[in-house]
């Protein structure tokens, strides 16, 4: 049995723990056969040290022989039960998007800290040029990062229908709030009560559109929800001037845009 060719000796005797370990089990010609011995070595090493048990040379090699087969065969079966099946992706470009003309766009997006529960609220409303319009943080105190996303559109929908805009386009980067408000009956959710408000808010006589975005896309948003964990309970309006936000309107402003690995729809 031999584990390397005699010019590689040299190297493989001399070379550093580390990168001995790691150049050896990336080796595809012996990496199984040098894992099998050293695993081995180990048990023969706590046999001796643990039980007294003292085996000659040629016993290690049988055994070192006998259990190479037994691992490669678990390896190959490991492979066919468990082989990856990734669904496909493609790379997108993500950034913000502007309403067209006439229209405005709420993005709202919710926080909630793991560790506390403490929740949160933010977003703000544009023109299709970009300008800001309002921006809020809303402070919910305990809640479901679910309830704290609609209740973010709730909020700001309702001041959209008081300044008299008819054009809404919403975006959302929670699929499963946009779920929900596509949902016919929810009347048995823990938010029934938030999405009976926001239907309440659709019935009225303007054009709302429901959409969801990627994450990268709603970074005003996002970070108004951040804002709204540092603030009193309650409602806040931001101003433009806030350092923060006018970084990130500039950036959506600007089109600035992140690479992101989109799930194909099938």
């Amino acid at each position: 049995m031999q584990l390397i060719p005699p010019s590689e000796c040299q190297q493989f005797f001399r070379t550093g723990l580390q990168d001995w370990i790691l150049s050896n089990l990336r080796n595809q010609h012996r990496a199984l056969e040098f894992g099998v011995t050293c695993w081995s070595l180990w048990r023969t090493r706590n046999d001796r040290v643990f039980e007294g048990k003292i085996i000659t040379l040629e016993a290690f090699l049988h055994r070192v022989r006998a259990w190479i087969p037994i691992v490669r065969t678990a390896l190959d079966k490991d492979k066919l039960i468990h082989k990856p099946s990734l669904p496909a992706r493609t790379e997108e470009m993500i950034s913000w998007k502007p309403p067209p003309p006439e229209w405005v766009c709420l993005n709202p997006d919710g926080s909630v800290i793991h560790d506390t529960g403490l929740a949160a609220a933010g977003g703000l409303i544009r023109d299709h040029t970009g300008r800001c319009l309002t921006a809020f943080a809303l402070n919910l105190r305990a809640c479901t990062i679910t309830q704290a996303e609609l209740r973010g559109v709730v909020e700001r929908l309702q001041v959209v229908c008081e300044r008299g805009y008819r054009r809404v386009r919403v975006q959302l980067d929670s699929k499963c709030a946009v779920h929900l408000i596509r949902q016919a009956h929810t009347g048995d959710h823990h938010c029934g009560s938030i999405l009976d408000r926001f239907r309440d808010l659709m019935s009225r006589p303007w054009e709302v559109t429901i959409e969801h975005i990627y994450r990268e896309g709603n970074c005003c948003a996002d970070y108004l929800a951040s804002r709204g964990h540092v603030l009193p309970f309650g409602l806040h309006e931001v101003e433009n001037s806030d350092p923060m936000l006018s970084y990130w309107i500039m950036y959506d402003c600007q089109g600035i845009s992140e690479p992101w690995l989109v799930l194909n729809e099938r």
